[in-house]
């Protein structure tokens, strides 16, 4: 059974070599695989990052557009508000007729069909002149928020009202401050600009599902907004829940949800010092479609690499395997002895030559001891070679039951004669072994149908020396054992070895 176990041992050790280098061979790979993923990554990031770029700039340019037409709009309907400003308080003026005071002060006005008709007002609200008709219907504005912005804060300038119903119709009130020469209130000057505005500049754009144009106000009161809904509509984005307006800077954009629904968007600010912001947001998936696409398809490509690198790597480490068991097998096969199991005289001879060299380098004791079966040939020739080898593979079996140690070499050295190397055993200790294997023997065999004699000799040997003079020794203490009566253990005498008790 310990014969077992210790061939068991060397099957595991003769497939140690073989695992490190199937191990590097799959370490090499898997790192490579990550080396050409990692690479794939980045550029897969990199593209990301442009598509995000080249949105990014597309949305600002769009912004831009819509900027730009807007706020050409908001400053020709405030000249005309301060046409009006300007010269509904000379005093010029108290005294011409209607159709005169109408060319004055609205021979200027712009009159788009999305314009509503700018209107003044006096100190306390009433409508006093229409730009619609010579003779106005009675009409207070007083209660309404731009009038009163105005009448409490001289220095307001122009003013747009939150979106509201107005003259029949939804619009944005554009609205000035009149004063007097003193600077008193004298009233204020108001016009419109109808949602229809906003519909027919924004139906002119190729918008794709869910993107976003948001118009607001400096205090990011919603002025207008598509896709169109009231519900969002005169509300302010600062009072949302969960939205932090330092998300969108002015010229700034932003990558996420946004104050009004749940869908991720890149928003981008259009940089302006006009009174109405514009913001433009396009779905992430509209903007990323192309390089999910690309990605999957590259990703697909690498996983296809990958699993047929990993199979490569594994048939290679099989075939490596394969070979190095073969190979290991070879060299057992070269230093094993067929029929005991044991290392033969050639690897006995390499063995003690580099343990004899450590032993020197390290001043470490070493013994030999030289085991020979007593009487083999007359047992061999009594009861034939079968039984003969049976004997043999009897010693051996006991040899290896003592041997206990990994470093210690037991090997045939020819014929009926075994050899144990037992590095750093000094002399008691290999004598100990010798009689180990000895007892074993005889009680293998009865006492009766085969034992065993056995030289040791032990030495810690220095430089001058060579071990052929410990195998010697050894050999010549076995003689003596033989001379002495066979069936026992000797020790080694020789003068020239420096004996080690």
């Amino acid at each position: 059974m310990r014969l077992g176990l210790r061939k068991g041992s060397a099957d595991w050790a003769s497939r140690w070599p073989w695992r490190l280098s199937a191990r590097l061979l799959i370490a090499s790979s898997i790192a490579t695989v990550i080396g050409f993923a990692a690479v794939c990554t980045s550029v897969l990031l990199d593209m990301r990052r442009g598509e995000e770029a080249l949105a990014r700039q597309t949305l600002e340019n769009f912004a831009s557009g819509i900027d730009a037409d807007i706020n050409r709009n908001i400053e020709l309907y405030d000249l005309s508000l301060r046409n009006v400003v300007n010269n509904v308080g000379l005093p010029e003026i108290a005294d011409v007729s209607k159709p005169i005071l109408h060319l004055i002060l609205f021979d200027h006005a712009a009159t788009a069909q999305h314009f509503g008709a700018i209107q003044v007002f006096d100190a306390s609200g009433r409508l006093t002149i229409d730009a619609s008709t010579l003779d106005p219907l009675p009409e207070n504005r007083g209660d309404e928020d731009y009038f009163k912005v105005h009448r409490d804060n001289p220095d307001v300038g122009l003013f747009i009202s939150k979106p509201m119903l107005h003259r029949g119709a939804y619009a944005i009130v554009l609205s000035r401050r009149i004063n007097t020469p003193d600077g008193r209130f004298f009233g204020v000057v108001a016009g419109s600009i109808r949602f229809s505005y906003f519909h027919e500049l924004f139906g002119r754009l190729n918008l794709e599902q869910d993107d976003t144009i948001t118009v607001l106000r400096r205090d990011r009161t919603v002025i207008m907004r598509t896709p169109f809904d009231l519900d969002v509509i005169g509300k302010n984005l600062n009072t949302r829940s969960g939205w932090n307006p330092a998300n969108l800077p002015d010229g700034g954009s932003y990558l996420g949800v946004g104050p009004v629904d749940s869908i991720p968007r890149l928003y981008v600010r259009r940089t302006s010092t006009s009174p109405l912001i514009v913001i433009v947001g396009k779905p992430l998936d509209s903007i990323l479609r192309l390089w999910h696409l690309e990605a999957m398809r590259i990703g697909a490509i690498m996983l296809t690499l990958i699993a047929l690198a990993l199979v490569v790597t594994m048939l290679l480490a099989r075939e490596m395997g394969r070979r190095a068991q073969a190979e290991k097998r070879l060299e057992e096969l070269a230093s094993t002895d067929a029929l005991t199991g044991l290392k033969n005289r050639r690897k006995f001879d390499a063995t003690i030559e580099s343990e004899w060299r450590r032993a020197i380098r390290y001043a470490t004791p070493i013994s030999l001891l030289m085991i020979d079966g007593d009487h083999f040939k007359a047992f061999n020739d009594k009861f034939g070679h079968q039984a003969g080898d049976q004997l043999l593979l009897g010693f051996a079996i006991c040899i290896t039951d003592s041997v206990r140690r990994a470093g210690d070499c037991a090997a045939r050295y020819g014929g009926e004669e075994f050899a144990v190397l037992l590095p750093g055993q000094a002399a008691a200790d290999a004598m100990q072994v010798a009689e180990t294997i000895r007892l074993k023997v005889q009680e293998w065999s009865d006492g009766e149908r085969a034992t065993v004699s056995i030289g040791v000799a032990s030495v810690t040997p220095v430089a001058p020396m060579d071990w052929p003079g410990l195998v010697s020794s050894a050999d010549k203490a076995l003689y003596a054992a033989k001379a002495a009566g066979r069936n026992r253990c000797i020790a080694a005498t020789v003068p020239s070895l420096s004996l080690v008790a």
